[in-house]
């Protein structure tokens, strides 16, 4: 008898409850209870206590069920992820995207995305929360910091690095800061939520000191802040890959570039995840191998410089796994 067939109808079972309601698919009553005995048998040990009106799991019973389910969805997903390679690139993908980073770096580059997979439709959520992504049917989201979440797998993208940048018109008419002592005299965007308080925080070599800042501008969307950087209104601190195309552009000019400003506490990396329980198809394979290759595009320099005008494309292998520790 197929020992992986008897594993299936156990979790069927469990998860129906009953014999019967584990045979509704088609099978018989007896083929049932006859692959749970045979199991058992082999496993010399009783799984599932049962009596004429109720079924329940043994603690054995209960550990199979556990370890089974997990190699049932390795299994499924090992299958999926295999057959993705005779796949073609098509359909409708589901994405979640932070606004900042889809505004900033990710739409702009979907040209080329889109051009080499013409069948590829990409349906976009904007949304800075971390939503349950199988009950809201999405197949790739963009998480930034920790991921104590088992149920995802993730690729990180880039760290979290930030800059102070401002306009060239602004920086004209006021000054260029040379230390971050300066910026108390300067009008500085501030990112008005409360885990970031209205301080900024600057360290080079081993020495850090936080200065409080002010201006008229103060808003709780990154988009927003950007646009009003864009505009003239102040300086902000804000992530380096967020700016890369508007440095490159020359609508903003980073200043205080000998000091690291220190992220919120709590906040990491950001990272290209999908649900763990559908395996790798072959559209999630190919927008978060376009996602690595977006951030970590080697013919991109650091800030400040210059970036491709056209992201090119090139199609790399994304392993199965939990997160890349690159």
């Amino acid at each position: 008898m197929d020992e992986f067939a008897r594993i299936q109808t156990f979790i069927k079972v469990v998860e129906a409850g009953s014999f019967s309601a584990a045979a509704r698919d088609g099978s018989s009553i007896s083929s049932v209870a006859r692959q749970i005995k045979s199991l058992e048998e082999d496993l010399e040990v009783r799984l599932l206590n049962r009596t004429t009106r109720s079924l329940s799991l043994t603690e054995p019973g209960r550990l199979f069920y556990e370890r089974a389910c997990a190699f049932a969805k390795d299994f499924n997903n090992a299958k999926l992820e295999v057959r993705s390679f005779h796949e073609s690139v098509k359909g409708v993908l589901r994405v979640a995207l932070r606004p900042s980073t889809a505004s900033t770096v990710i739409v702009p580059a979907l040209p080329a995305l889109l051009e080499k997979y013409p069948d590829l439709s990409i349906d976009i959520t904007l949304r800075d929360d971390r939503c349950d992504l199988v009950a809201n049917k999405i197949d790739v989201a963009i998480w930034l910091g920790d991921l104590p979440d088992s149920d995802v797998v993730a690729r990180r993208l880039m760290p979290s690095q930030r800059i102070v940048c401002a306009s060239p018109g602004y920086l004209e008419k006021h000054g260029v800061p040379q230390f971050p002592s300066d910026l108390r005299e300067h009008e500085c965007i501030v990112f008005a939520i409360p885990t970031h308080g209205s301080g900024w925080t600057f360290s080079r070599d081993g020495q850090e000191e936080r200065i409080d800042v002010r201006g008229a501008v103060r808003s709780d969307n990154g988009v927003v802040l950007l646009a009003a950087a864009q505009a003239g209104l102040g300086l902000i601190v804000v992530h380096e890959w967020m700016v890369r195309r508007l440095i490159a552009q020359g609508s903003l000019v980073r200043v205080l570039a000998d000091y690291k400003v220190n992220p919120t506490a709590g906040e990491g990396a950001l990272h290209a995840v999908y649900p763990s329980s559908r395996g790798l198809s072959l559209n999630v394979r190919v927008f978060v191998d376009f996602l690595v290759e977006l951030f970590h595009d080697p013919e991109a320099p650091a800030v400040p410089g210059a970036v491709p005008a056209l992201f090119q494309y090139k199609q790399s292998t994304l392993p199965p796994g939990s997160i890349d520790a690159a």
